[in-house]
């Protein structure tokens, strides 16, 4: 190999590429295999890499080896079928392997001048998405509005807010004034968005739910007239379809009709949940989603399509770009000018985007629409299915409904037995699974939606729970 492989990349990647490939294939087909979470010390990852950059150039057996040595044993094995906390942050091999074409083209699509491509293949790519999930027809590209790809919900919920915030700024309202709601079971996401606007924590309203862990109009409705009569002006309404802690179903139709009525910008969070959406029996999630100025879902957790791609639509185009369009000289050229394409970097935070649509792209070419809506309903049907064993357990309660593929569960022993579970279960290394707390109860949550999850897989973790649950 040349002592400077930067001046000849096609040489490298023919010589290296397949042996960088070959990793990946070998660590993919084993990852099951491996403990889920890691279980090295804080500091140990470090402590064995040295402490100063190499002089000179190293080769690619060397880094791989430190992979095997350092990085694999001090990874969280997220792409393992046993992995079942949190929600999913789902890989496969296409968008692997677009990952690595996105990185060829090293695109910085800002303008639809600096890469048309990566600008159209965006916006066809996500009418593509709007139609899988049958989106209300605003959030198709043929209108005012479109879809964007940001690089989580965070940022897709934060570019709401912002736009959210101009808008009734520009109509006259004091930032101070402000004051948004949601559901006490939201994302942080939510209250970090408005911190970030520039508003106070105590802007955002936490708007009490049911027993089902949904929204409740009648509260927001309440919440909302002791505000007007105050003299505040609320200006945002955030309801989620599928809660972190639970996957609680805001009804989207009455929060929808308040906001309109307010006139307030109304946000649909489904980050994960979205993604069931493709399935016809399944769209019942997304009823009154007319009513939205934007919504949220997240093809990196349960689309197979890898970090990051965060699919943001909006019914209009219009509010983000009065919040977030700034064009100095060096950014204006004839084609944004002519009002006959788009530029992205108008519709997010920073100007800086990759060709993240190329692998959305390839992924929905690999799996097919079909293949796509059997693996979101096969993993339903898993977790349907686990629901209805634990339920006939007499060591377990189901305190609240399974719409989806979380399972939310307690131990009828308490708190302490339910987190001893969770404890073995990890313990394991067989599964990752992960808790929360719902009215001060300690619940185990069960998230089945990995990309290589199987019946197999689930009856894997049924027996662990089986053999590790104290009895009743």
């Amino acid at each position: 190999m040349s002592d400077m492989p930067w001046t000849d990349p096609a040489a490298e990647l023919r010589a290296d590429g397949p042996a960088v490939l070959e990793w990946a294939a070998r660590y993919l087909a084993e990852v099951g295999e491996r403990p889920v979470l890691s279980p090295v010390a804080p500091g140990w990852v470090r402590a064995q890499l040295p402490a100063h950059p190499p002089a000179a150039a190293e080769g690619w057996d060397a880094i791989l080896a430190d992979l095997d040595r350092v990085v694999v044993p001090g990874t969280a094995h997220w792409q393992s079928p046993g992995w079942y906390a949190y929600f999913q942050s789902n890989s496969s091999a296409a968008a692997v392997l677009a990952e690595a074409l996105i990185t060829t083209f090293g695109v910085q699509g800002m303008l639809w001048h600096t890469g048309p491509a990566c600008t159209e293949v965006e916006t066809l790519v996500l009418d593509w998405l709007a139609e899988l999930l049958d989106l209300p027809s605003a959030f198709r590209s043929d209108g005012p509005g479109g879809g964007v790809i940001q690089d989580s919900a965070s940022s897709s919920t934060l570019v709401a807010v912002l736009a959210a915030r101009d808008r009734a700024r520009r109509a006259g309202a004091r930032l101070d004034d402000l004051v948004a709601y949601t559901s006490i079971d939201a994302h942080s996401s939510v209250e970090k968005g408005l911190r970030v606007a520039g508003l106070l924590s105590e802007q955002l309203r936490p708007v009490p739910v049911d027993a089902d862990r949904a929204l409740r109009p009648v509260a927001l409705a309440s919440m909302v007239e002791e505000d007007l009569a105050a003299g505040k002006v609320p200006f945002l309404a955030v309801a989620t379809v599928g809660t972190t802690s639970t996957h609680g179903m805001d009804p989207l139709g009455a929060i929808g009709e308040l906001a309109r009525a307010h006139g307030m910008w109304f946000h649909v969070d489904a980050a994960h949940a979205g993604a069931a959406a493709l399935v016809p029996e399944l769209r019942w999630i997304h009823d009154g989603l007319d009513r939205a100025d934007s919504y949220v879902m997240d093809p990196h957790k349960w689309l197979f399509t890898a970090m990051d791609c965060s699919a943001l639509f909006v019914r209009d185009a219009a509010p983000l770009v009065d919040a977030l369009s700034i064009t100095p000289e060096y950014l204006r050229n004839t084609a944004s000018g002519s009002g006959e394409v788009v530029d992205y970097r108008d519709w997010q935070v920073p100007l800086g985007r990759r060709f993240r649509a190329l692998k959305l792209w390839a992924v929905i070419r690999r799996f097919g629409a079909e293949g796509l809506r059997t693996a979101v309903a096969g993993h339903v049907a898993l977790a349907q299915g686990l629901a209805a064993r634990l339920a006939d357990d007499p060591r377990f309660e189901l305190p609240l409904p399974t719409p989806l593929n979380l399972v939310c569960l307690a131990h009828v022993g308490g708190d302490e037995a339910t987190e001893a579970l969770l404890v073995a279960l990890n313990a394991t290394g067989r599964v990752a699974v992960s808790h929360t707390r719902i009215d001060g109860r300690y619940l185990l949550r069960l998230s089945i939606g990995q990309t290589r999850t199987t019946r197999e897989t689930v009856d894997e973790l049924w027996s662990l729970i089986d053999e590790h649950a104290p009895a009743a």
